[in-house]
């Protein structure tokens, strides 16, 4: 502990506006979070992952407050992501973060509906798991997270790049399991479908939906195909070595990144160019560079 605190008071903290930027997205990010809470997800007995839902089903019992218990439930955590993600920067963007969603979700209940806005289930699961996702993301973006499992799904997402949907499936079954226990198994079930578009709903809030393909083209004719998509489509292209394992022929193997818009155009140039190539295209979660979005911003 005296490790973290001296590391903390190491250097002043200087205001940029890249700071300012990064804790209004987790300002916004909190709210969204505390506002799912509050409308869908106690009002209808659908138990949110990690800390949270484990201050939720307490709460059920005790009426204690659960953002006092979101806090008080994440103090370890915070310092196991602070060893292993990030150091400083992260102990400081996800302190505000831990500490608005706490405030907000506790201060709320004075202001919201007791019974949320619909008693329908599945409209609360699929409000409740868009809004708290978009939330979880609008955090990541101002680097920070909002403590609990996220901590442990960005360590499992860095360390063994498992995705951000997938790290929180991982880490809150449990809490699913013990919901079902207190509620009910449909309300469990239901949970889980929130959780799962929760997590979709983070990624794209995180890091966009501007997914690209990749295209890795097989010809004899790597001239014309090369010049097809440099001056019709305006793409770079990399010119790979290649040799067939079965034949032993040599071939030039293209690699082009593009957008889905243009996968059809691709493949009737490369077509014209030459009938015979083969082509492969693939997702790619993200192109940084000239002609997509820039590396530094």
């Amino acid at each position: 502990m005296q490790k973290f605190i001296q590391s903390l008071l190491a250097q002043p903290v200087r205001f940029t506006w890249e700071m300012a930027r990064d804790y209004a997205l987790i300002t916004a990010g909190a709210l969204l979070q505390a506002l799912s809470i509050r409308l869908f997800l106690v009002p209808a007995g659908l138990v949110n992952g990690g800390i949270s839902g484990i201050a939720q089903i307490i709460s059920h019992y005790t009426d204690f407050p659960i953002g006092l218990m979101i806090f008080i439930g994440n103090l370890p955590l915070f310092l196991l992501g602070w060893r292993y993600l990030g150091g400083r920067r992260f102990a400081l963007r996800t302190a505000y973060a831990v500490v608005a969603v706490s405030v907000l979700t506790d201060l709320l209940v004075l202001f919201l509906p007791e019974h949320g806005l619909t008693q329908d289930l599945v409209l609360n699961t699929l409000y409740g798991g868009v809004t708290s996702g978009i939330g979880y993301g609008l955090v990541y973006r101002g680097q920070g997270t909002s403590g609990g499992s996220d901590i442990l799904a960005r360590i499992l997402n860095n360390w063994r790049g498992i995705s951000i949907s997938q790290s929180y499936l991982l880490t809150d079954s449990l809490v699913m399991f013990a919901g079902g226990l207190v509620y009910s198994w449909e309300n469990a079930l239901y949970a889980i479908v929130m959780l799962y578009i929760n997590g979709i709903a983070a990624e794209v809030a995180a890091e966009g939906s501007n997914v690209v393909r990749t295209a890795m083209i097989i010809t004899k004719n790597t001239s014309a195909v090369t010049q097809q998509i440099l001056e019709n489509m305006e793409r770079g292209v990399t010119l790979l070595n290649g040799r067939g394992a079965y034949t032993g022929e040599e071939r030039d193997v293209l690699y082009t990144v593009i957008t889905r818009s243009e996968i059809n155009q691709l493949k009737a140039l490369v077509r014209e160019a030459d009938p015979h190539a083969f082509i492969v295209i693939g997702q790619a979660h993200e192109a940084l560079g000239e002609g997509f979005k820039p590396l530094h911003h």
